[in-house]
């Protein structure tokens, strides 16, 4: 069998050798093999997770979810230049005629359209270098990670230009193919007309960037709706005032007279160590074993461990039985406390001085506590095996009393640990703000989310607006008709916003259901999730048509008030 080691967040360097002995030792009894691998370092922040000992995925999951969604906020943003570019294609109509009587061929049409978009391309290229490097910081920041543009790569620069070169053939082509094919003599007679058909590309556009942004609307809401659904889960225990360090040096052998030292003081209100941090778990098995257990049964338990007193330093509940104190009662060396959850896996009845047995270690049942959280807060709670003092520590955990401020009993910590232990840094990390980077990963996903939905909304409407200038542009006529025959700027205003908003609707329509599958699709991974009720669906399209009233009417206001002579003049 191969395990594949992945150090936990805070992890000392020192304590690897140490940590692959203590994982060998646990697999040694129950399998015949045993090769450590660590996974390369620079690849640990995106390749986090195994599925029978090979890479399975991990951040690198949401990075490529997000290309993909940036990709297709480009291509959309691309179609959006085609639609604007279109819809002044009647000013641009009889230059286009003019070109053409003067011996311009279709060709060298499209290479001035196509050359102009690639100018444009090449100036939003810039721009965006520029907002790329004002930005990095920052963006390092919300992702934790130390982010540096290769500037003395020519790879670099080399793909930089060929992305900005083929960002401007793809988002000039149709409108250079589309103005390159009006013919002059409709152009220059004025006889050249332009097709306002109900359904045709642009509005099919607007539908997909909408749906698409309701979409990102919708899966916002539901990633912060869930981040603020595991923070309000009762973890079962008190985070709070609890500061680790991790044993280096010449800890683990002056423990005892540093612990005396912090309690007596007053400094400290209890002290425990651990195998891990309270924060999360980094061991668990299914090598379990009790009287009366099923042999087909593999339960898989996490395995914690403590000295004593870990019930007062954490603010456990106590179910049955007590915590363990090597004080009154040294034989505690081999207690165990369980949780609620594996007693009821167990089917014990009576746990309290059952033998459980962990590989060749055997335990004797002193105390039952209710389920507390250290696990990931969006799972279930699973059943959890609490060793004794014969299991390894790395861990010293610290119940700061409030006899001060806290800032002054780490003053006090830190001078003790400095004294037993001069060789070691004093490094110490509190519980809770340890706990809270479970949330990190979901959280940025909310941010990034946002963000990407923020933006597809912004290109949308810039995308609407184009399509609303370029059918005001042919109702012009129409509109001014309407006006000599008594019709009001607001019926107008309604008459060029209903058809947008009817685009809108259909973007609701095809938006909830694939938001609420894909939606679905991701809480499935958690065992503890949120829900989603009606009114973040609602909620959406609300914010969607309101954002569409005000792009649409805009321009639907400024072609209601036309002087109806100068839209007739020509008839």
């Amino acid at each position: 069998m191969k395990t594949y080691l992945q150090l936990k967040p805070h992890t000392d360097p020192a304590l690897l050798d140490q940590k692959i002995r203590d994982v060998t030792i646990r697999h040694s009894a129950r399998t015949e093999e045993n090769e450590i691998f660590l996974h390369p370092i620079h690849k640990w922040h995106l390749y986090s997770n195994f599925e029978n000992g090979k890479i399975a995925g991990g951040r690198i999951v949401i990075v490529r979810l997000f290309s993909i969604i940036a990709g297709f906020i480009l291509l959309i943003a691309c179609i959006n230049f085609m639609n604007l570019s279109t819809a002044r294609s009647e000013k641009r109509a009889k230059e286009v005629g003019i070109r053409k009587a003067a011996g311009a061929n279709k060709s060298w049409l499209v290479g001035q359209f196509i050359g102009e978009s690639i100018l444009i391309s090449f100036i939003a290229g810039l721009l965006a270098f520029v907002a790329v490097v004002l930005t990095l910081p920052a963006f390092g920041t919300l992702i934790g990670k130390n982010l540096q543009l290769p500037y003395t790569s020519a790879a670099f620069w080399l793909a930089l230009l060929s992305f900005v070169l083929l960002t401007g053939l793809i988002a000039g082509s149709y409108p250079a193919f589309f103005l390159s094919s009006f013919k002059p003599i409709e152009i220059l007679k004025g006889t050249f007309k332009r097709t306002n058909a109900t359904v045709n590309p642009r509005k099919v556009l607007v539908v997909i960037q909408f749906s698409f942004a309701i979409v990102l609307i919708i899966s916002t809401l539901v990633v912060v709706r869930q981040i603020r659904h595991a923070q309000n889960r009762n973890a079962g225990y008190d985070r709070g005032q609890i500061i680790f360090h991790w044993i280096t040096g010449d800890l683990e052998k002056n423990y005892d007279q540093i612990k005396r030292e912090l309690v007596s003081s007053g400094v400290a209100a209890s002290m425990t160590k651990t195998a891990s941090p309270l924060s999360y778990i980094n061991s668990d098995t299914w090598g379990i074993e009790w009287k009366g257990k099923n042999p087909a049964d593999k339960i898989d338990f996490d395995r914690f461990s403590e000295d004593e007193d870990l019930v007062k330093t954490a603010g456990l509940q106590l179910i049955a039985g007590r915590d363990m104190d090597l004080t009154k009662f040294p034989s505690d060396s081999s207690a165990m406390l369980l949780n609620e959850s594996a007693v009821k896996v167990m089917r014990l009845e009576d746990p309290i001085g059952q033998i459980v047995k962990d590989g060749e270690l055997a335990y004797h049942v002193v105390g039952v506590v209710k389920d507390f959280l250290i696990g990931s807060p969006y799972e279930h709670l699973r059943p959890m095996v609490i060793e004794g003092a014969q299991s390894s520590f790395n861990v010293i955990n610290i119940k700061l009393s409030n006899s001060a401020e806290t800032a002054e009993h780490v003053k006090a910590i830190e001078a003790v640990f400095r004294r037993y232990n001069p060789d070691y840094p004093f490094e110490y990390h509190f519980v809770d703000e340890d706990y809270a980077l479970k949330y990190e990963d979901t959280r940025r996903i909310a941010t990034l989310t946002g963000l990407f939905a923020g933006l597809t909304i912004f290109i949308s409407c810039l995308g609407l607006f184009g399509l609303a200038t370029y059918m005001a542009e042919n109702r012009v006529k129409e509109i001014g008709v309407r006006k000599v025959l008594g019709a009001s700027v607001m019926s107008i205003t309604a008459l060029l916003s209903r058809e947008f908003m009817l685009l809108v609707l259909i973007s609701i329509v095809i938006a909830i259901p694939v938001a609420w599958y894909a939606m679905q699709l991701w809480l499935s991974d958690f065992s503890y999730h949120t829900n989603m009720p009606w009114w973040i669906f609602a909620g959406a399209g609300l914010l969607a048509i309101a954002v569409s009233l005000v792009t649409v009417s805009y321009q639907a206001v400024k072609a209601a008030l036309l002087n109806p002579v100068k839209s007739l003049r020509s008839e």
